[in-house]
């Protein structure tokens, strides 16, 4: 049987991995899990009280609003103006969604079918590329690197796509690659929407997860980005509450209501006490954010100077909760998979390929800091003694 979409999917790669890192701890092996990016810090206590507390009443197991509830619409827009100085209606500029995945996907079939083509940068995180394929689209990949002017190349691909892009897709700071914009880049990306009619879309995952000074710029913070652009907020990492799956679509009052009108249809909005204790999370947990980064920071630290100390030099990212690693010269031959597989097999270290974030991907390999300092420490250890063994046995 021919299932449509879902037959234009590519095999899993990270499906392999999982597989060999199941079987080894079947066996008995220690895995140190740095593959898949789930946050391992715990929500805030307060939070999480505060959801026990509406969960025990019963007007709140109702349906609630596809659209989320008002007062949690209004945090959102009270923590943009907060952060980023940037006022949002909450009726109509703010719309919550089961998620950031969720909300970019079904805001893709809003704004592209067949026939119509989405830029997105290369290497990407999955559904940013699939999110326009899974809604009929085609994409044209962007290869997104440190050393090349990402406007330039991004814009180049616009004027040489024929027909012309709906959507150009951005997450920034970037996952897998960790690259981060200034403001001015967001500048000339919103001048060039305006200029050439097209969407912009970006996902701000990782806008509260960053380092050394530096802060992320929120894409609306540009003069006229409303009109042209939306942004994906979500709580998954500042608040370390990925599996409430709580995100927000917000912006363009046209593209957060056409996501409106097609949420209406599909889903009747997250559990309702989930909402009302995300409300607590982004009025009164800005501090908690502080903690959450700090505690990356020392991960980070630790697994960049471990891997230094292993002749493994890799740079440290200045956002995200990532890194993103060139495979060693001794190694690189392997290709991201065979390596990764290696490492899990040889060094009970697991990391993520980057072919599985797009082909231009497969040089590098991922680390996610996913466990604490002390385990990071066991990882780079174990990475030592593998890099220290003949590539070639």
């Amino acid at each position: 049987m021919d299932f449509r979409r879902i037959d234009n999917l590519p095999p899993y790669v990270f499906a392999e991995v999982n597989q060999r890192k199941l079987e080894a701890r079947r066996a008995g092996v220690d895995v140190v899990d740095l593959g898949f990016g789930n946050p391992d810090i715990p929500s805030p206590a307060g939070v999480v009280n505060k959801l026990v507390e509406a969960a025990q009443q019963s007007k709140n197991h109702r349906y609630s609003a596809s659209r989320g509830i008002p007062n949690l619409r209004k945090a959102v827009a009270d923590r943009y103006l907060r952060a980023y100085g940037v006022e949002l209606d909450p009726d109509t500029e703010v719309i919550n969604t089961i998620g950031a995945k969720e909300g970019l996907s079904h805001l893709m079939w809003t704004l592209v079918q067949p026939g119509d083509v989405a830029l997105v940068p290369e290497p990407s995180y999955p559904i940013h590329i699939y999110a326009p394929v899974l809604a009929g689209a085609e994409v044209r990949r962007v290869h997104l690197s440190t050393d090349t002017d990402f406007f330039e190349r991004l814009t180049a691909a616009f004027r040489t796509s024929w027909p012309k892009p709906r959507v150009i897709v951005t997450s920034f700071p970037h996952n897998p690659t960790t690259v981060s914009v200034d403001l001015d880049f967001f500048k000339r990306l919103v001048d060039f929407a305006h200029r050439n009619e097209v969407a912009l879309v970006h996902d701000f995952a990782y806008a509260d997860i960053a380092f050394d000074g530096y802060q992320p710029p929120s894409l609306l913070q540009v003069d006229g980005a409303k009109d042209v652009a939306v942004e994906l907020y979500t709580l998954s990492k500042s608040h370390s509450m990925a599996g409430w799956r709580v995100g927000f679509v917000v912006g363009n009052t046209e593209m957060v209501g056409a996501l409106g009108q097609l949420k209406s249809y599909l889903d009747y909005g997250t559990f309702q006490p989930i909402q009302i204790a995300s409300i607590i999370a982004l009025n009164e947990f800005d501090a908690y954010i502080g903690e959450v980064v700090d505690e990356y920071k020392i991960r980070r630290d630790t697994l960049i100077d471990g891997l230094a100390s292993a002749g493994w030099v890799v740079a440290a990212p200045d956002a995200t909760m990532f890194v993103w690693a060139k495979i060693p010269e001794s190694h690189a031959h392997m290709g991201s998979l065979a390596f990764t597989l290696d490492l899990l097999d040889n060094a009970a270290v697991a990391v993520s390929p980057g072919v599985g974030f797009g082909p231009s991907g497969d040089t590098h390999v991922r680390f996610a800091l996913v466990e604490n300092a002390m385990r990071i420490g066991q990882a780079v250890r174990s990475i030592r003694r593998y890099l220290a063994t003949d590539p070639t046995r």
